[in-house]
């Protein structure tokens, strides 16, 4: 990928460059699915995680979970959620926003001080688009989302998702960006777009 490319990957619409990955170990809870789903989820994170050279762990030591993932049909439910709201400010013009929008997904991060992502509450709502999907793509796709803050705009277009004779992997250009994100030689988070060019060198390498 070149520079540019990358560069856009963390171009936010209203706020410029904005790059962060995680520097606590992921602890992830997921609601809203059967056993075989949720062990689906789970092992797609995993599989993200090590491709990252990051860790998880059962519980965070101050938040219990720091990745929370909510399966839902309609949007209004998550209001019945108790204490949703105190972990997603804005919980209700938020949800009647993504109503109007049509919206399926949404990923709500919270963040250290240093700017890493501490935490984050992913929404998916199983409408018919989501549902064509097998459980396995739509977890390899969540887990390719949350660990990373990407731009708004990165996969709007295109998925992070590619087709591999029968199987759907990460595509390899993006599986690049979070293996170069990843290097302790990079900071967690940054707002200088100069820092895709030290993601462009590490993928180099």
């Amino acid at each position: 990928m070149t520079p540019d490319a990358i560069e856009a990957l963390f171009t936010r619409s209203a706020d410029g460059y904005v790059f962060a990955r995680w520097s606590r170990p992921i602890a992830p809870v997921v609601f809203g699915v059967d056993d075989a789903t949720l062990k689906t989820v789970k092992g797609a994170i995993e599989a993200v995680v090590a491709l990252a050279g990051h860790s998880m762990a059962e519980t965070d030591p101050e938040q219990g979970a720091n990745l929370m993932i909510f399966f839902f049909r309609e949007w209004p439910e998550l209001l019945e959620v108790p204490d949703l709201d105190r972990l997603v400010s804005g919980l209700g013009p938020l949800v009647a926003q993504l109503e109007t929008e049509g919206a399926n997904q949404y990923r709500y991060f919270r963040f250290e001080q240093t700017g890493a992502i501490r935490a984050c509450v992913a929404f998916v709502r199983m409408d018919a688009e989501l549902a064509e999907l097998s459980a396995e793509v739509l977890a390899l796709g969540l887990a390719a989302q949350i660990i990373l803050l990407w731009s708004d705009r990165a996969f709007r277009d295109r998925s992070p998702l590619a087709q591999a004779g029968h199987n759907v992997i990460l595509r390899p250009d993006v599986a690049g960006v979070i293996r170069a994100a990843y290097d302790p030689v990079l900071p967690a988070a940054a707002r200088d777009a100069s820092h895709a060019l030290r993601l462009a060198a590490r993928m180099g390498v």
